[in-house]
């Protein structure tokens, strides 16, 4: 779901698999994760196969069975780019009118007079603005899009902010299922214990990567880690806490400050979801 994706860039193949266009990053991330703790919240690689003249990862479907599945994508971290990305914007400075337009679509008066007079900002200027719009930089996620039963897609949870607004989300997102908010909580409670457990996440810039949270409202609920095209070994193999915000100069991604965010998030949508159940039953009993 993640539109920046270009066209192309998945193929559906055959016995539960989906072909990704072929990253080295992406590859070696896989390969250890298939070794890690983390292998249960992973989608299963398969190794690579060529297509043509493109290569392509194989990987489990995880949609696979499923007649009307219905998909959160939810981007981790309190930023979305890399150090590197950002230092390359800064030293190639050059003005990008693409993404003026983005922001100009967004926040019209985001721009500053002199970037609304060039029509242009830089691409770290926009990278850096982009996740200060969104839940990214105060929650440790973003929403990036909700797609329902029906094939409707939603992406308009960027401007959330709060948890409360993300409370509201989830509840539209599950439809105020109570089973399966808390199949969801179990999954995310699970994951946090694998996580400090799992030799790769302590070694790795988690950055880009996203939980993909899927359902079919008569089937079980389940998250799963997804793209790691941007995810790196830190040097010197140190390690990463992933519970504290970023400074530049350090390569922390605020990961667990995310996942804390949406796990708070879950409880107060099961909270809010168990009183609209209690407070239905009671009417029931009244009409009786």
């Amino acid at each position: 779901m993640d539109d920046g994706v270009p066209p192309g860039n998945f193929q559906l193949s055959e016995g539960g698999e989906v072909l990704k266009r072929y990253s080295e990053v992406e590859a070696k991330c896989l390969d250890c994760l298939m070794r890690d703790p983390l292998r249960p919240f992973v989608p299963q690689y398969h190794g690579v196969v060529t297509r043509g003249e493109h290569c392509y990862i194989r990987l489990e479907d995880l949609l696979s069975g499923l007649r009307r599945p219905v998909i959160m994508d939810c981007k981790m971290g309190v930023r979305t780019y890399q150090v590197e990305e950002l230092t390359k914007a800064r030293t190639k400075a050059t003005l990008r009118s693409d993404m003026y337009h983005k922001m100009v679509n967004i926040d019209p008066s985001a721009p500053s007079d002199e970037e609304h007079k060039k029509k242009g900002v830089t691409k770290w200027r926009y990278l850096q603005w982009r996740d200060t719009t969104s839940s990214t930089s105060t929650l440790g996620f973003r929403i990036e899009g909700i797609m329902m039963e029906d094939g409707s897609v939603q992406r308009d949870f960027r401007k959330i902010l709060t948890l409360a607004r993300v409370t509201e989300a989830l509840l539209y997102f599950t439809k105020s299922q109570l089973d399966i908010l808390k199949e969801y909580h179990s999954r995310l409670l699970a994951l946090r214990d694998a996580l400090t457990n799992s030799p790769f996440f302590k070694t790795h810039e988690v950055i880009g990567s996203s939980l993909l949270f899927v359902h079919e409202y008569s089937r079980k609920a389940s998250v799963w880690m997804i793209d790691f095209g941007k995810t790196s070994p830190v040097p010197d193999m140190g390690e990463l806490q992933h519970n504290v915000p970023w400074a530049e100069g350090s390569r922390e991604d605020g990961y667990l400050i995310g996942l804390t965010s949406l796990i708070t998030s879950l409880s107060q949508a099961i909270s809010v979801a168990s009183w609209q159940q209690e407070g239905s039953c009671g009417e029931e009993k009244r009409v009786t």
